[in-house]
C-alpha cells in the first residue's frame, strides 16, 4: 500500500520534517458534527499555544494493535493542528519480541520472572540505537509507547528534552511488590522519564516519582475502521469469508492473544447454539510485535474443529485500509460482540463495537468498566453459562440489543473520540513544556482531565483535577 520504502530504513513512519507523509486524516472541520464546535475550538487553541514545539512518538510496530491504530490517525491529526510530530518505530530480532511479549505478560500478572537472558536480549537490541539518529536533535518532547522501546531513554535523552512514557497495558502495583526483579528492571529506565500517561487511575504505580496523567485511549470515528459502510460493502466482506448473513452472527475481533478470552467466547457460543441457531466469527491479525499470536491462532483452529459455523479469520495486515474495512464490516454485521478478556488495558475493540451501536458482552477487568456499565452500555461476562443466556436473549430480543448499543454509542461519543483525547494529550504537553509539572516538585501528582474518570485507589496521591471544558 505504501510501497517498498515503508517505513523508511531509519524507522520513520511519518515525518513532516522529512516530507514523508504516507497517510492522512480527514480535514478538521469534518469532525465538528461528531464532537461539536466548542471542542474543536479547544483543540485549535491548544495547537496554537504549542506552535513550534517538536514531538517524536516511538513504538515497536506499524502493523496491528491498538497503539499503531491510534497513531495512524493522531499523528497526521496533530500535525494538521500545527504541532510537528514524527512517528518512529524500533525493530529487533525475533528473540527481542519474544522477550518483550514475555515482559508484557509479566506486567499483566503472568507468573514469570525477569531472567538474565531476558535482560540481555532486551538491552542488546536497545543498545543498537545508542548512536542512532532515531530522534531528531531538535525534538522538544519524546513520547514512548509501552515497554518495548522504553529503555531508549538511557541512550538518547538529550539535555532539555522532556521524555514521557505511555503505558497502554493492564498493570497493577501488586505485581511490582511481588516481583523485585521486575521492579528493579523497570526502575532502571523509568528514572530517566519526566512523566507518564496511564489509561486509568488504578494502573498508576505509586513508587514511580514523576507526574502522572490519566488519558484514556480513543477511536477515530472517520477512519476506515469506524466510518459508516453501505450494505453492499458489508455484504461483500461477508461473501468473501463465506459468512451467511441470514444466520445471526456472534463476533469477537482483536489480536490472537492469551488474555483475550477467546476460549470463553467459544464456550458461551457452544452453549447458546443448543438453543439458538447462530454462527461465531473470530477475526484477528498477527501484530508485528507479538510472536505469540501464531501459537494462539493454531490453538483456536484446533478448538474450532470442523464446526462449519465457526469462522476463524486471520485477516492480513499488509493492506491496512483493507484490513480496517473488513473489521468494520464484520463488526457492523454482527448481532452481538463478545470481549470476555482476562486482562485488558482498555479494549479499543469494545469502543469500536459500541460506536457501531452493537450490544457488547465483555469481562469486568482492567479498564473495560470505564466503557461497559453493566445493563446500561453493555453486559458483563460472568460465566460461559450466563453469557450464553445473554446471547440467546439478545438474539431473540433485538430491540433490547439495539437499546444497549445506542446508549453505548452515545457514551463513546462523549468520552472516547479522537479530538477530545488528543486535546488532553496536547494539554499535558503544554503543562510539561511550560514547566508546570516538574518531577522534582510534583512527583506525586496525578493529573486527570475528567471528573467522571474517578481517581480511586490512590488516596496517597495529591490529585490535580483539570476538568475538560464542556
Amino acid at each position: 500500500m505504501f510501497g517498498s520504502t515503508f517505513p523508511l530504513p531509519d524507522g520513520t513512519v511519518y515525518s513532516k520534517r522529512k516530507n514523508y507523509l504516507p497517510f492522512s486524516t480527514p480535514p478538521l472541520e469534518d469532525y465538528v458534527t461528531l464532537v461539536g464546535p466548542e471542542k474543536i475550538e479547544r483543540l485549535l487553541d491548544i495547537g496554537q499555544r504549542l506552535k513550534g514545539v517538536k514531538i517524536t512518538e516511538i513504538n515497536a510496530t506499524a502493523t496491528g494493535g491498538g497503539v499503531a491504530e491510534m497513531l495512524y490517525s493522531s499523528i497526521p491529526f496533530v500535525n494538521a493542528l500545527g504541532v510537528e510530530t514524527d512517528w518512529k518505530i524500533i525493530t529487533g530480532p525475533k528473540e527481542y519480541f519474544e522477550c518483550t511479549k514475555n515482559l508484557h505478560n509479566i506486567l499483566q500478572g503472568m507468573a514469570m520472572d525477569i531472567t538474565p537472558d531476558m535482560v540481555k536480549t532486551y538491552c542488546t537490541t536497545i543498545d543498537t540505537y545508542a548512536d542512532s539518529s532515531l530522534i531528531d536533535p531538535a525534538t522538544d518532547l519524546v513520547l514512548i509507547h509501552d515497554p518495548q522501546p522504553a529503555a531508549l531513554s538511557h541512550h538518547l535523552k538529550k539535555p532539555g528534552q522532556t521524555w514521557v512514557w505511555r503505558c497502554h497495558i493492564d498493570i497493577e502495583e501488586e505485581v511490582f511488590e511481588a516481583n523485585p526483579g521486575l521492579r528493579e528492571f523497570m526502575r532502571d529506565w523509568l528514572e530517566h522519564y519526566d512523566a507518564a500517561v496511564f489509561t486509568a487511575a488504578h494502573y498508576i504505580i505509586t513508587q514511580w516519582s514523576f507526574p502522572k496523567f490519566i488519558i484514556p485511549p480513543f477511536i477515530d470515528p472517520l477512519s476506515e475502521k469506524n466510518r459508516d459502510l453501505s450494505p453492499v460493502e458489508i455484504d461483500a466482506v461477508l461473501a468473501k469469508y463465506e459468512i451467511d448473513r441470514r444466520v445471526p452472527i456472534v463476533a469477537q475481533v482483536g489480536r490472537f492473544d492469551p488474555w483475550k478470552g477467546l476460549d470463553r467466547t467459544m464456550a458461551a457460543y457452544r452453549i447458546a447454539r443448543k438453543e439458538r441457531k447462530c454462527q461465531l466469527v473470530l477475526a484477528g491479525g498477527l501484530a508485528g510485535d507479538d510472536p505469540e499470536g501464531e501459537r494462539i491462532l493454531g490453538r483456536i483452529h484446533e478448538e474450532a474443529g470442523d464446526d462449519p459455523d465457526i469462522h476463524v479469520l486471520n485477516l492480513p495486515l499488509g493492506d491496512r485500509l483493507r484490513n480496517w474495512k473488513e473489521v468494520n464490516a464484520l463488526q457492523r454485521a454482527a448481532d452481538v460482540i463478545m470481549q470476555p478478556s482476562t486482562r485488558e488495558g482498555f479494549g479499543l475493540v469494545i469502543t469500536e463495537a459500541l460506536w457501531k451501536g452493537k450490544p457488547v458482552i465483555a469481562a469486568d477487568v482492567g479498564a473495560i468498566p470505564f466503557q461497559i456499565r453493566d445493563g446500561d452500555t453493555g453486559l458483563f461476562y460472568r460465566s460461559a453459562q450466563e453469557a450464553a443466556e445473554a446471547l440467546v436473549y439478545l438474539l431473540d430480543h433485538p430491540a433490547a440489543g439495539q437499546a444497549l448499543g445506542e446508549r453505548g454509542k452515545q457514551y463513546v461519543r462523549e468520552h472516547f473520540l479522537m479530538p477530545d483525547r488528543v486535546a488532553d494529550w496536547l494539554m499535558a504537553v503544554s503543562m510539561l513544556i511550560e514547566g508546570k509539572m516538574d518531577k522534582n516538585t510534583c512527583g506525586d501528582c496525578i493529573v486527570s482531565f475528567h471528573p467522571w474518570f474517578k481517581l480511586n485507589k490512590r488516596k496517597a496521591f495529591r490529585a490535580v483535577d483539570l476538568a475538560a471544558p464542556k
